[in-house]
């Protein structure tokens, strides 16, 4: 079959989505436990490149391990016997060779999930820790940044180009691609989550069943996800005595940021966060009301159903 791919920059709300398609998939009678995402892997975990390519991924430079994803992707996507979704922090990039890192042939469609890049802000420098909000905010307005730069053992991810926030959503939403882009805001998903995932549901072409997608949303509410960390641990947090799921809020940026670091991001993403209807006023100014209702973004790509 073929694969939807799952893009988001990096605490965008990508685990979150995960979440509720595994739990509409299963439609059990209890929630989906959050260690075992049903056909929801992630694309830059060096046992793909092993399986699928035959090589030690850690004896790869990085560039290398890009080179040989397209056909991993490939391989994986004709051996799975329905459609398969893939989470995937990667900005939507070329290879050397013009060819993109997504090969179309073995994709479905993406669904591309963006929050508003204040509150990623906070949420990114508590996941990665060893860095502070000023190098997160740094981070995010860099075009040549990248996430798990280091091949070595003991990391289980491989390199994934990032750029900056604004050019990663722009890299999913304007570039041109051979397969449908759905966006979702990770906004939406909170102040209307009937009506946002059931255009999920659909554009990824399961049955829509509203009973089931009551159920779903439910079982993947946040206070749910916190409750099973707390119970059993998630392994995919960074680090043992970290939490995954902290808050997930909108808006939660205004306990945490200066008027400095707020007036920074605003300063190197307004264009986006202004197309994405993050910025009522603009962004003329740090203090606007970020949580006035968000206007609905205008995107470049409107994708039918499939």
């Amino acid at each position: 079959m073929s694969i939807i791919w799952l893009a988001s920059y990096p605490k965008s709300g990508n685990t979150w989505m995960r979440v509720f398609l595994t739990n509409y998939l299963r439609d059990a009678d209890e929630p989906a436990d959050i260690n075992d995402l049903e056909k929801m892997g992630g694309a830059s975990v060096h046992s793909l490149v092993e399986e699928y390519a035959g090589v030690e991924s850690t004896e790869l430079t990085a560039d290398e391990i890009d080179l040989l994803r397209p056909d991993v992707y490939r391989a994986l996507a004709a051996e799975s016997e329905e459609v398969r979704f893939i989470k995937t922090h990667d900005a939507y990039t070329l290879l050397p060779d013009g060819s993109p890192l997504f090969p179309a042939e073995a994709t479905r469609a993406a669904i591309y999930i963006v929050r508003n890049p204040l509150d990623v802000a906070v949420s990114m420098q508590h996941h990665m820790d060893d860095e502070s909000l000023e190098q997160t905010i740094e981070r995010m307005g860099d075009s040549g940044a990248v996430l798990a730069a280091s091949v070595r053992r003991g990391n289980t991810q491989f390199r994934q180009k990032l750029l900056s926030w604004s050019d990663h959503v722009s890299s999913w939403l304007d570039i041109e691609k051979p397969f449908p882009v759905l966006p979702v805001r990770y906004e939406d998903m909170h102040a209307e989550p009937f009506a946002t995932f059931a255009r999920v549901v659909a554009f990824v072409g399961l049955p829509t069943d509203e009973m089931r997608l009551e159920k779903a949303i439910r079982f993947s509410r946040f206070d749910v996800l916190q409750r099973q960390e707390r119970e059993k641990g998630f392994r995919e947090r960074p680090r043992a005595n970290a939490r995954f799921f902290r808050r997930g809020r909108v808006g939660g940026w205004r306990d945490a940021l200066s008027k400095a670091q707020a007036a920074r991001i605003i300063t190197d993403h307004r264009a986006m966060m202004n197309r994405l209807g993050y910025l009522p006023d603009g962004g003329k100014s740090p203090q606007a009301d970020f949580q006035s209702p968000l206007l609905h973004a205008q995107f470049t790509i409107h994708p039918p159903g499939l």
